[in-house]
């Protein structure tokens, strides 16, 4: 069957035109600022692409907005403040930290009187102590690598509505769960969910992540261009971030180059390649939006669900 099937798909031109704006409410220095190290973003994707998608989801949010008050008047409840869920899924390097910042700075102009929050999945991995009491250090970021009760309890809190809830960070410095620095919520209007296991079937729970979110974007662009961009940013990271002694890839900066990027290579061939080909990318169809990148992290197409 095909996985298209239940898609509309438009060229960039035409998902452009359905929300034909110039104004871009944003400076070409506020993009540098959020983008991922080695992603390109620039002021024309933000008007052909990203415009009409938060106008989407401004049109969607809206309806939410009124089905929850109907909602709650038929049931005789007082209202309350129950957070509008979005999800943004994909591959490591494939620019979804992006467009989750990206979608979380948009909401806030264009939506000042709301709350807008957002948090990073990579929070909710077992602390490395715990992977290797488990066994499962070399599958850091495969489904079983995560607190998945855990990540489903923060969920469940956030969708009812509680005033206050609480993840744990993740910190690329020191490869690590941040226990003593967790992210506060509080009562968000819309809040954002990133993270490459967002749309994953789970193995044991009866609940998925996804059934908390009210809209899903999945970030896509074939392995080879994914697996092209990942290379490019350790080799940036080598030379940046990686020269701090306390960095964890930090000894590798000491050695030969090419010894790292071996390692690096080794380290998508057997982690992040087989995560994406049998766990991420086979929830690409669980999305409502899917943007599609070619060379350069540039959008080419996208796709939206007919349901």
């Amino acid at each position: 069957m095909d996985e298209w099937i239940n898609y509309d798909q438009f060229d960039r031109q035409t998902w452009h035109s359905f929300f034909p704006s110039e104004i871009t409410f944003l400076t070409q220095e506020n993009l540098d600022e959020i983008k991922s190290l080695n992603d390109q973003i620039s002021l024309r994707d933000v008007q052909d692409i990203y415009l009409p998608l938060i106008k989407l989801i401004q049109l969607q949010y809206q309806n939410y907005q009124q089905m929850q008050l109907q909602k709650m008047t038929f049931l005789r409840k007082s209202s309350r403040r129950i957070p509008y869920i979005i999800g943004i899924a994909g591959s490591v390097a494939v620019g979804k930290s992006t467009t989750a910042r990206l979608l979380q700075i948009l909401l806030k102009r264009l939506m000042p009187d709301r709350r807008i929050e957002m948090i990073t999945t990579d929070g909710f991995l077992y602390p490395n102590a715990e992977l290797k009491r488990r066994g499962i250090m070399a599958r850091k970021g495969f489904p079983e690598s995560y607190d998945m009760d855990r990540l489903l309890t923060f969920m469940n809190d956030a969708n009812a509505g509680e005033d206050q809830v609480t993840a744990p960070t993740y910190s690329h410095s020191v490869y690590d769960v941040m226990e003593d620095h967790p992210q506060t919520i509080y009562k968000p209007d819309i809040l954002i969910v990133e993270g490459i296991n967002v749309l994953q079937l789970p193995t044991t729970q009866r609940l998925f992540v996804s059934d908390f979110f009210d809209f899903s974007v999945y970030v896509d662009a074939d392995a080879s261009l994914v697996e092209k961009w990942y290379l490019e940013r350790f080799g940036m990271l080598l030379d940046t971030a990686f020269q701090d002694p306390t960095n964890y890839y930090y000894p590798y900066t000491q050695g030969d180059r090419a010894e790292a990027f071996k390692m690096a290579k080794q380290v998508w061939k057997d982690v992040d390649l087989p995560n994406l080909n049998d766990y991420i990318l086979p929830t690409r169809t669980r999305a409502d939006v899917i943007l599609h990148k070619t060379e350069h992290h540039y959008i080419d197409r996208v796709y939206l669900r007919e349901d």
